[in-house]
């Protein structure tokens, strides 16, 4: 694992109100993308038949949400990533933060939706493997 910057449970729960909102944000765009792209995917199939009557600003329109939507994902996630966390789940909102642990590199697991961090896990663990602190 690439070299992080190490956060105690006390500057990790320091970061969560505006994490939140960024995970909040996210998770919207993510939904939002997966409409956009659900969209598109119907217009694309119009088109390899005979095209059925679509207008071609429909499907510029679809592919612009399509674009906008992930632009907001990875601002979100440019933006969490510059706080110190750790983005795993676009969707869920997942957020690790690096912590040092009896001497071994883990992560502080937080979940969108929760008040603070309660739980950890190691580096290839991931979510299902998270132990309360």
């Amino acid at each position: 694992m690439e070299q992080h910057r190490y956060f105690t449970r006390e500057q990790a729960n320091a970061l969560l109100p505006a994490v939140q909102t960024l995970a909040e944000r996210m998770v919207a765009h993510r939904a939002a993308l997966e409409q956009a792209q659900h969209r598109l995917g119907g217009f694309l199939e119009k088109i390899s038949g005979n095209g059925g009557g679509m207008q071609p600003p429909e499907l510029a329109e679809a592919h612009e949400a399509v674009e906008q939507e992930a632009a907001g994902i990875a601002r979100c996630v440019q933006a969490i990533q510059e706080l110190g966390g750790l983005v795993k789940d676009v969707g869920e909102g997942l957020v690790d933060f690096p912590t040092s642990r009896e001497g071994e590199e883990v992560l502080l697991c937080w979940k969108l939706g929760e008040g603070e961090i309660t739980h950890w896990h190691g580096l290839e663990e991931g979510f299902p493997g998270r132990k309360p602190l």
